[in-house]
């Protein structure tokens, strides 16, 4: 089968995913060292990199520390209710992560600065560290704790120097997660009142229309988001993790909590608490307080509709350009396609606001017609969500056998007959899946869509936005109760991915 179209497809979108970065480069030349380096060195870009730096250092430990606690109480202990434990544990990412905010800082006024923001970003974000940890749990192989126990370890050690050096990537992946979303939000920092790049970038777009100090702010927070992989790569290590044999075929011992076990369910009732316990009592305290009257069936309908069309519509457009490199990924695998691949993967690694930046600057400047125009939102949204699609494309069709198309073909289909009629058939599950994902995410993206948007855009995302910024949290209730149901298919499919990796 000739691979010429897909590859020129795939080269094609690999070269707009570069977009940004070219973006970034391009300013800084224009911008000249000069005026650059006065834009960089100075101490506003150092407070914000301290901010950063603070923010990274203290949320990502205390969600490492919660999330693997959490794992293996549900996972590997006797705990009661476990089950219920642990969707409590992957529940909170259906409440977007400037929802979690609103609800604290309507709650307590005073929430604000670093403490605010670790505290929220941990409720909001630990569930990214939570399902990778306990899948991996879940698929270790149990002769490993025999082995160490064998050998005269007590359970702590057995855990310590047995089982967490086997949990070394899923905790990397999930902490790379959170940082990367640490460095893209908006929302829950606004309203914590911590500046942060992407709040800096802004606030800077939003008062010098596409000035070069948000742009040259967009250019230290790239450098950040290498950073950030250029660390996960190196603590991930090379060691080798995967056994050479089957392992055993059984189910891992539960501990027995004994007299830990008041302690424990604490832990899960605390957590599960503050992570979804205080945006349930806030937004039915507004719902209660607005009552019907807070209740603009107009505007909500017409921020609903226009949610959902542009989450259709988006994950329709991602999945289509994702589908080239998928299929050359299984099919074609070799270093061209690997190097395309990883194009496709790193633009979904930086915040929304410096794509909407890349995007804003080429309408701008070399295709002003289409600037906050659908087509524009529609890449904006097709970029930054890419590996989802990518993901979920690439393992469906790796289960279609690739014998289906040559017979197809053999019977005189075309080659993009085969794929499109074959083999996108039978991967639909995991398209449908792919574009739920990318659909929800969309559903929930704020910085790009504020930036981006046509104007009379009013999204679900725009509209709590505009009323929280006007301090009417009794407006912006319906709103988030909206995106947190919108919300919920995503988690449950989340979850349910989860369960399937981890062979349950």
């Amino acid at each position: 089968m000739s691979n010429g179209p897909m590859v020129l497809a795939a080269a094609i979108v690999s070269l707009v995913s570069l977009l940004p970065v070219g973006f970034v480069i391009w300013i800084g030349i224009q911008t000249g060292w000069e005026t650059a380096s006065t834009l960089i060195f100075r101490p506003r870009v150092g407070e914000l990199l301290i901010n950063t730096a603070l923010l990274l250092a203290v949320t990502i430990p205390i969600s490492i520390i919660l999330a693997v606690t959490l794992a293996w109480l549900t996972e590997r202990t006797d705990l009661r209710g476990a089950r219920i434990w642990s969707w409590f544990a992957v529940a909170p990412l259906a409440v977007p992560a400037f929802v979690q905010s609103y609800a604290w800082v309507s709650l307590i006024p005073g929430l604000h600065g670093l403490f605010g923001g670790v505290l929220v970003s941990v409720l909001a974000y630990f569930p990214f560290l939570y399902l990778p940890v306990s899948a991996q749990l879940r698929r270790l192989d149990p002769a490993i704790e025999d082995a160490a126990a064998s050998l005269g370890n007590g359970p702590w050690r057995v855990f310590f120097f047995a089982v967490l050096p086997q949990l070394r990537l899923a905790i990397c992946g999930g902490s790379l997660l959170i940082g990367l979303h640490l460095l893209a939000e908006y929302g829950l920092y606004v309203m914590i009142r911590f500046d942060t790049f992407t709040t800096a970038i802004v606030d800077q777009f939003q008062s010098a229309f596409n000035g070069p100090a948000a742009n040259m702010l967009g250019g230290v927070l790239v450098v950040c988001c290498f950073g950030l992989l250029g660390l996960e790569a190196l603590l991930r290590g090379n060691e080798r993790y995967a056994r050479v044999g089957s392992g055993a075929a059984r189910d891992p011992v539960k501990y027995r909590l004994g007299l830990l076990a008041i302690p424990a369910f604490l832990i899960c009732l605390i957590t599960a608490g503050l992570s979804l316990g205080v945006p349930f009592v806030t937004l039915t305290r507004w719902l209660s307080l607005g009552g019907i009257g807070s209740w603009r069936l107009d505007l909500i309908g017409m921020a609903l509709g226009q949610t959902i069309i542009f989450a259709v519509a988006g994950a329709l457009l991602t999945t289509i350009i994702s589908v080239p490199m998928a299929w050359l990924s299984v099919r074609a695998p070799g270093r061209f396609q690997r190097i395309m691949e990883a194009c496709h993967y790193y633009v979904g690694s930086l915040p929304g606001v410096v794509v909407a930046l890349a995007l804003v600057t080429v309408t701008v400047r070399v295709a002003l017609p289409l600037y906050q125009t659908v087509f524009t939102l529609l890449l904006a949204y097709a970029l930054l969500f890419l590996p989802r699609s990518l993901v979920g494309l690439r393992a469906s069709i790796a289960q279609v056998p690739v014998e289906l198309e040559q017979a197809a073909m053999a019977l005189g289909r075309s080659p993009a007959q085969a794929v499109r009629q074959i083999t996108m058939r039978l991967a639909a599950p995991g398209v449908a899946v792919s574009m739920a994902l990318v659909g929800l995410g969309i559903t929930n993206e704020l910085t790009a869509t504020l930036m981006l948007a046509p104007n009379g855009t009013r999204t679900l995302a725009m509209q709590f936005w505009s009323l929280t910024s006007e301090i009417d949290y009794v407006g912006a209730a319906p709103y988030a109760l909206m995106m947190v149901l919108l919300s919920l298919p995503m988690t449950l499919l989340l979850y349910a991915q989860s369960k399937r990796m981890g062979g349950r």
